[in-house]
Formats: C-alpha cells, sequence, structure tokens
C-alpha cells in the first residue's frame, strides 16, 4: 500500500511543485474528484454488506477482510490524492483504472466467486475507463472484466455455479454499459473541445478589443496633446524675433498642456478614465484649438454653431471633441489648406457636424484601402454614438468630412 501511495504522490504533483492546469485541466480533475468519492463510497458499502451479513465471506474470510479492508483504504488515500490542488488526473487515471480492476476482481473471488453480490462493482471501472479513455478504454475494460470474471468463475468449483447462459447475460451488460459510457464521454469531450475553442476564440478578441481600445486612447489622447505641443513649439520658433510677451504666454500654455499630458499619462497607467475638459465646456475646449490654429499656425477656420450655445449630451462630449479635434489635425498635417469650416448643429433629435478646407484633397477610391489610425478611430467613434461618418474629396477640391449623431440613443445611453 505504501508503494501505491508513495508512487501517486510522486506522478500526481510535478517535481518542482509547480502545476499549471488549464480550464481542461480543471474539469478533468474534478471529474476525478467525483470519482474517488463514488469509490470511497462502493468500498464503505462494500465493508457494510459484509458487516451485515458475515455468511457471504464463509469460504475465504481472511482473503475477503483483507481484500474488502484495502479497497477502503485504496480508496480513502485516493479520495486524499485527489482533494490535492496540483494533482496530475492524468496520471492518477491510468494507475486506479488498472488498481480498480485488480482490487474488484479480488473482491469477487473472495467473497463467492460466480454467486458473489459485487459482480456490479465491476461496472465501476468501466464506467470510469469510458468516462476517461472513450469507447475504445471502455471496452477494453470491459473486455479485461469479463475475461477475469470468467477466469473465476469456470477456474474454480464454487457450490453456487453460475449459469452459462447468466454469464454471457452479464458480459453483454458489461460490454453494453462501456460502449454507452464511452460514446457519451467522447461526446462530452467534444463538447468541451468546442467550448474551449470558443473560449479562447472569446479571449483573442477580447484582448484584441482591449489593444485596439489603447491604442485609439493614446492616439486621440496622448499623441494628439504631444503633436499639439509640437505645433505650438513651432509656432513659438516663428514668434520668436517678433513679440516676447505673446511668446511669453505661449510658452506659458504650452507648460500647462505638458503638465496636463502627464498628468493624463498617470490617470492611463492607473487604469482611471481621463477627460480633456470638464463636463459641459466641450464648446469653449474646441474654440481654444481654432485660436491657437488661427494665431498660431495662420490657419483660417470659420466656426458655425446652431444655436450658438452648442451643448451635447455629456455622454458624447469626449469622443465628439476627439472625432473634432482629429478632423483638425489632419487638415493641418495633410491637407495643406489655408482656410477651414466647420459646422456643428443640434436639434431635438440629432446633431450634424462637418469640417470643411481648401486643401489639396485626395482620390478616395486611392486612399480607402490605407486609411491611417486617426481616420479609423474617428470612424470608430462616430459607430460607437451610433452614427456614420463620410468622407468627400477629390483632388485639388479640397475634404469635407461630416457625420449625423442620434441624440435618442445617446440620451438614452447616459
Amino acid at each position: 500500500m505504501k508503494v501505491v501511495v508513495d508512487s501517486l504522490l510522486r506522478f500526481g504533483v510535478l517535481q518542482n511543485g509547480e502545476y499549471k492546469m488549464t480550464l481542461q485541466d480543471q474539469w478533468i480533475l474534478q471529474k476525478e474528484r467525483v470519482l474517488a468519492w463514488l469509490r470511497a463510497g462502493f468500498a464503505i458499502v462494500a465493508v457494510a454488506v459484509i458487516l451485515l451479513n458475515p455468511a457471504r465471506v464463509a469460504r475465504f474470510p481472511l482473503l475477503s477482510h483483507m481484500f474488502l479492508g484495502s479497497f477502503l483504504i485504496y480508496s480513502l488515500v485516493i479520495l486524499y490524492v485527489a482533494a490535492r490542488e496540483r494533482t496530475n488526473s492524468k496520471t492518477i487515471g491510468i494507475v486506479t483504472t488498472c488498481l480498480d480492476m485488480l482490487w474488484v476482481s479480488l473482491i469477487v473471488f473472495s467473497t463467492g466467486g460466480a454467486a458473489t453480490p459485487f459482480f456490479v462493482y465491476y461496472f465501476f471501472p468501466i464506467i470510469t475507463a469510458s468516462s476517461r479513455y472513450g469507447i475504445k478504454g471502455g471496452l477494453s475494460a470491459a473486455v479485461v472484466g469479463v475475461a477475469t470474471y470468467g477466469f473465476i468463475r469456470f477456474s474454480f468449483d464454487w457450490e453456487d455455479l453460475l449459469g452459462i447462459d447468466r454469464f454471457i447475460v452479464r458480459s453483454i451488460y458489461l460490454v453494453v454499459l462501456a460502449y454507452i459510457f464511452g460514446f457519451l464521454s467522447e461526446f462530452e469531450k467534444k463538447q468541451n473541445q468546442k467550448l474551449m475553442a470558443l473560449s479562447k476564440t472569446a479571449g483573442a478578441v477580447a484582448a484584441l478589443d482591449e489593444r485596439r481600445r489603447i491604442a485609439q486612447e493614446l492616439h486621440d489622447g496622448l499623441l494628439q496633446s504631444l503633436a499639439t505641443l509640437i505645433l505650438r513649439l513651432e509656432a513659438c520658433r516663428r514668434q520668436f524675433l517678433r513679440t516676447p510677451a505673446e511668446l511669453h504666454r505661449e510658452l506659458q500654455s504650452i507648460e500647462e498642456d505638458t503638465r496636463n499630458a502627464m498628468k493624463t499619462i498617470r490617470q492611463f497607467l492607473a487604469g482611471k478614465e481621463s477627460q480633456s475638459f470638464p463636463s459641459g465646456m466641450l464648446l469653449e475646449k474646441f474654440k481654444d484649438d481654432l485660436k491657437f490654429l488661427r494665431d498660431g499656425l495662420g490657419l483660417r477656420v470659420i466656426l458655425e454653431t446652431e444655436p450658438e450655445a452648442f451643448n451635447p449630451p455629456e455622454i458624447m462630449e469626449q469622443d465628439l471633441y476627439y472625432v473634432l479635434r482629429e478632423g483638425l489635425m489632419n487638415i493641418i498635417r495633410h491637407s495643406q489648406a489655408s482656410r477651414a469650416d466647420v459646422v456643428l448643429r443640434q436639434t431635438r433629435t440629432e446633431i450634424q457636424a462637418s469640417l470643411r478646407d481648401d486643401g489639396i484633397g485626395f482620390d478616395p477610391t486611392q486612399a480607402r484601402n490605407a486609411r491611417g489610425m486617426g481616420l479609423l478611430s474617428m470612424e470608430e467613434r462616430i459607430k460607437r454614438m451610433g452614427g456614420e461618418l463620410e468622407v468627400q474629396s477629390s483632388p485639388g477640391k479640397g475634404v469635407k468630412v461630416s457625420f449625423v449623431l442620434p441624440l435618442a440613443a445617446n440620451s438614452k445611453a447616459a
């Protein structure tokens, strides 16, 4: 018995004490624990039957008590091993399948052979083999069980001899039982594999979505802030020999923006939501950006709002600001425009917005498959708010970016 315990503990747990189980391994281990409890229950019932009816062990009393007692101890040992968190369930399955068949055969032999009340105990190793190894494993265990039971039946002279017809019927029971449980086990295994594949796919999709979200937040928040700082520094370089007072104010503004960018980075690393401006200040924040583009970069920007106090729902403000700012940055970086027109209209049911420039434009058919992160981010944010982004352009005729956002869905979300 000590050898069995040592081998189970040695092979059941990894040598370095570390065993990281997958979800499939966890499910198998849970099943092994259920089987261990069933085995212990069978052992206790067998001992109780013998205690209540000692006549069952009249022929081999010493062997019967020895085999039944050792089976009970073995069952408790397996129950203890299966309860361990770092148990290798595959090793337990191989060892216990062989030992279960051995002990059941010894119990059947010592408690009456052909007339034993414990023939049904052959069901247990067959069911466990089927649940672990499918139809082939179950049928193999059934063949071994039939062979050992036949050896016990025909190799010894028993007082209550079992007829050949009953032996055949019992053998058929074992084979059919093995096939049914093996089929169910293989079906369960295939379903678990499908669930595991779906789980991995869902995990990969979730990870991809999270990477895209992080990339979008970095692009629209931090990278755009840094790009704005670069533009302001370029403007300062041009103003260096002009008005020191204006240069001083601009440097102070850059210093404040740098601190805000650092604060945003800290909030991002801490997993906190960051806001570019307080709630209700979208229009004021956007006008500040337009003032810089006009005074610092010489871009003439015409802003038209209707109503004049443009005030979208709070839940839309951050996304809407990022979309508008990205549109302006694209004009600065790519269009070579001298003028831009921004129109913001708000009704009871929707928000209409457009950005138009008089730059060099582009061919949409050639640019459709080469959209950068900025335009993709604009599209995703617009879709998130229930709208759709439309880009119109042609070479030499500038670009118009427009979208319509429904207010009803966003108001409910808020």
